[in-house]
């Protein structure tokens, strides 16, 4: 479970949130600039809220009270982005090792085979990310977010930098990661067609704001 109040204020842009979230797949949709990146970053670390909390799994990983603002690598968030931003001096198959070994530490929830296995990355492993197509990439990329053993996976925009076919090949395996992989998941997308997709649990934001949550597969459409 996520629970978050947020808020953030820049020169030409607020942001203003609270939300409880628990559902396994969540879409934050909304149009550009509304805000969804920002959400996604503050709920990382990456960006520090003015004021508010951020509760992760029960743990508080923010709170602008208490003084508590845990670095990005201690609140075990996995995240894609939409350029996948792997090793490049990596193989895939170094890439997938060095997030599992990184997590040696911690309980890990998955392991590299099954991995390879669900996302069918085994053809590949001993490519380098030259080789691989924008698809390929983005599965590595989330595989790599996976071997983590995160406690929230967040894919910001993963398919925006795709063609319409890669798309259509790179949703199976996102499905499979939402059906197979228990990890809360938060999908951050303005195309529609994604969403509904993968789930009905959506997040609209426009301006800084939360306007409705939990929407439907209808209301979205409208």
């Amino acid at each position: 479970m996520i629970n978050i109040e947020a808020k953030l204020q820049r020169k030409h842009f607020n942001l203003d949130v609270s939300l409880r979230i628990d559902a396994r797949v969540t879409a934050i949709f909304g149009p550009s600039g509304s805000g969804k990146s920002t959400l996604l970053s503050m709920i990382a670390g990456i960006t520090q809220p003015d004021s508010g909390s951020i509760v992760i799994d029960g743990e508080y990983v923010f709170d602008s009270k208490l003084g508590v603002n845990k670095p990005i690598h201690q609140r075990r968030v996995g995240l894609v982005f939409q350029d996948g931003r792997l090793f490049p001096h990596m193989t895939v198959e170094q890439n997938l090792s060095y997030a599992f070994k990184l997590n040696g530490h911690q309980k890990q929830l998955i392991q590299p085979a099954e991995i390879m296995h669900l996302l069918a990355l085994e053809p590949l492993k001993k490519q380098q990310p030259h080789q691989l197509s924008g698809g390929e990439k983005q599965r590595v990329a989330l595989g790599r977010a996976l071997l983590s053993s995160p406690k929230l996976l967040m894919l910001d925009e993963p398919l925006a930098s795709l063609d319409e076919k890669l798309k259509q090949q790179i949703l199976p395996y996102l499905k499979l990661v939402a059906e197979n992989i228990h990890i809360p998941m938060l999908y951050v997308s303005h195309s529609k067609d994604e969403i509904t997709q993968l789930t009905s649990d959506i997040i609209f934001i426009q301006n800084g704001r939360v306007v409705t949550a939990n929407q439907t597969e209808h209301s979205i459409s409208n």
